[in-house]
């Protein structure tokens, strides 16, 4: 799972990270009068990305299918809605480890139980917990009921008097989400190319061969959920920053469905994969949106496409495109020609 990809692969992301990162040079002679929308819509895929590729630790690479990741991303939201003062912005630099702590708490104490279950019955538990949360949340006064908490102020990011960064400037936010991305991609990258992160793929191929090696696989299980579960709440807490607020639909059991869908579409075990996956998501979104009411037919025809015409997803597409393929099998038997050990002895009979 954890391969070497081409060089090829690095180049495409190198190109579509600087296309995105300088959409503010280009973006308004795109888009005109759209391009403050455009701007808000492209930082919400970074969020989403951030989202789909922490969904990815736990699907693609350690093998678990998860149907309540929603509750870390409601999670970060409602603690960054309920943490924040009413009348002054809460400061980053405690606002965001407290997000980090809550959901790495919320995390263990759910992993402890879900991590005893496989297939299936992973697939139950994590909806169960991620419902519960739903229901209580949109059922407490304290929490907004369904109306949800609004958010007054963004957090600020600054040193004494000094701003670091005002995130209440569009462009500045766009930049802080695409920071939060990158940081995030090059983590699960070195994490997932760690000696623990040999051991997740070990677990994901054979776990009870991990266990005969010696390896506590529940504890590199619930370690992996946890690290999962504290990006998909920093993911929530940035999008609750985006629209100034946090309701019980960030909870729910069809956003797990949404980022599992753009993890599906995107490619799963790969990292980058979900990354493209999100942003592949939402245009395809957006463009049936203004095309048709029935939107939704659209989207669940395209998702079966994907899943029966690309089932690595788009990154499979990048990392073994179709005529390398076909390339590779029709010189194999050139380049190989003892491929086959039994054949020779046949041949020898045959001509003796």
């Amino acid at each position: 799972m954890l391969h070497r990809y081409p060089k090829r692969v690095a180049i495409i992301m190198l190109v579509l990270t600087a296309l995105v990162a300088t959409f503010p040079l280009w973006g308004e002679a795109a888009f005109g009068n759209q391009a403050n929308f455009m701007l808000e819509k492209l930082t919400f895929m970074l969020i989403l990305a951030l989202f789909a590729m922490s969904l990815d630790l736990l699907v693609g690479v350690l093998g678990l299918v998860s149907l309540g990741h929603a509750l870390f991303f409601g999670l970060g939201a409602y603690t960054l809605a309920l943490a924040s003062p009413d009348f002054s912005p809460a400061s980053m630099w405690w606002m965001l480890p407290l997000v980090m702590g809550i959901s790495a708490c919320v995390g263990l104490l759910i992993g402890v139980l879900v991590i005893r279950t496989k297939g299936i019955f992973f697939i139950m538990t994590t909806l169960a917990f991620g419902q519960m949360l739903y229901y209580f949340v949109s059922t407490s006064r304290f929490a907004g009921g369904t109306d949800g908490v609004f958010i007054m102020f963004r957090p600020s990011l600054a040193i004494g008097e000094s701003t670091l960064l005002d995130l209440d400037n569009p462009y500045s936010f766009f930049y802080f989400c695409l920071g939060m991305l990158l940081i995030g991609y090059l983590f699960l990258r070195w994490l997932t190319r760690s000696y623990f992160g040999q051991v997740l793929d070990g677990i994901h191929d054979n776990e009870h061969r991990m266990q005969a090696l010696g390896y506590a696989t529940g504890g590199y299980k619930l370690i992996a959920f946890v690290i999962s579960g504290v990006m998909a709440a920093i993911a929530g807490m940035l999008a609750a920053m985006q629209y100034g607020f946090a309701n019980p639909a960030q909870l729910g059991w069809h956003t797990s469905g949404e980022v599992l869908m753009m993890l599906i579409l995107g490619g799963m075990g790969t990292i980058f994969g979900p990354i493209l996956g999100a942003f592949a998501y939402e245009i395809l979104l957006f463009t049936y949106e203004h095309m048709t009411t029935h939107w939704p037919i659209l989207m669940g025809l395209t998702i079966i496409a994907a899943v029966l015409v690309l089932p690595r997803g788009i990154a499979g597409l990048i990392i073994a495109p179709p005529w390398k393929r076909k390339h590779q099998t029709t010189t194999e038997p050139i380049e190989n020609p003892k491929a086959s050990p039994s054949a020779q002895p046949v041949t020898n009979s045959k001509e003796g």
